[in-house]
């Protein structure tokens, strides 16, 4: 008995030491620069995948069956997978998925942008609902369809009176009109809205930590580090160009993603944002 319990010992290290290697290497297919954590046992995994933190979890029926899968999008994807699919596999899917998202994500862009948006007050890629002021005491929650983001989107109206019954009767009217590249709330509405309140303007410059100008003969956007620790300020213009200067970065559409120039935490730029 003895005997068995001492050989059986080191084949279990084996195995364990094998799927630890096998891992490893998967890991090293997706890319280390992606990997923001990691469990000891390896078991639980998380990659920055274009400005989304996706957590894998390898649990014991890893790889006959699919990883389960978070992350802070509205829709999860459904995994394709076999017994000889890897991390690689789920990335890259994972990248595709984002791809169809991104005209969901332009329609919350725009209306956050043009609108009076009270809630969520801090926008995040995983709500896909929006409040907006429409006066008199009245708001309206829309809920843009992440899949079409062009189709009538759900909406409810918060406040009373006749004002709100008034704008209730014309969304049912105009809803049967429904012209998916018209801006949707003033033509189902018949009203203007109001836009976004003037935040007030601070006088204190920010220095660029990477041109080290506080003002320039133009305008520019600034960008800031998330990290809180950081929080580093930098003109997106500078940005860009500092990005594209390192082989690390990586493109979607119109956004850049890379690392802080000062502490190395993911650092995302809109390239349209820039001011030329």
């Amino acid at each position: 008995m003895l005997t068995k319990c001492l050989l059986k010992f080191p084949n279990d290290n084996e195995c364990a030491e094998q799927r630890r290697c096998r891992e490893l290497a998967r890991i090293e297919e997706v890319g280390w620069e992606n990997l923001t954590r990691f469990s000891g046992d390896l078991t639980s995994l998380s990659f920055w995948i274009f400005m989304h933190v996706t957590e894998i979890c390898l649990d014991k029926t890893h790889p006959k069956c699919p990883p389960p899968i978070s992350t802070n999008v509205p829709d999860l994807f459904n995994l394709k997978w076999s017994s000889n699919s890897r991390l690689k596999d789920v990335v890259q899917q994972f990248k595709k998925h984002l791809e169809t998202l991104q005209a969901f994500w332009s329609t919350l862009d725009d209306i956050d942008r043009s609108l009076w948006v009270v809630d969520p007050k801090q926008a995040s890629p995983d709500v896909s609902s929006r409040q907006i002021i429409i006066g008199n005491d009245c708001c309206i929650v829309l809920s843009i369809n992440s899949i079409d983001p062009r189709t009538l989107p759900e909406c409810c109206f918060i406040g009373s009176g006749p004002f709100v019954n008034l704008l209730r009767n014309r969304w049912r009217r105009n809803s049967k009109r429904w012209i998916q590249d018209k801006p949707f709330l003033e033509c189902l509405l018949e009203t203007q809205l109001p836009t976004p309140p003037d935040v007030e303007k601070n006088d204190h410059q920010v220095e660029c930590g990477i041109c080290y100008a506080q003002s320039l003969p133009i305008e520019l956007e600034l960008t800031t580090c998330d990290n809180t620790s950081c929080n580093k300020a930098f003109h997106s213009i500078c940005l860009v160009d500092w990005l594209r200067s390192i082989t690390t970065r990586r493109q979607l559409f119109d956004v850049l993603f890379g690392s802080c120039p000062y502490c190395s935490e993911p650092v995302v730029v809109k390239i349209n944002s820039v001011k030329k």
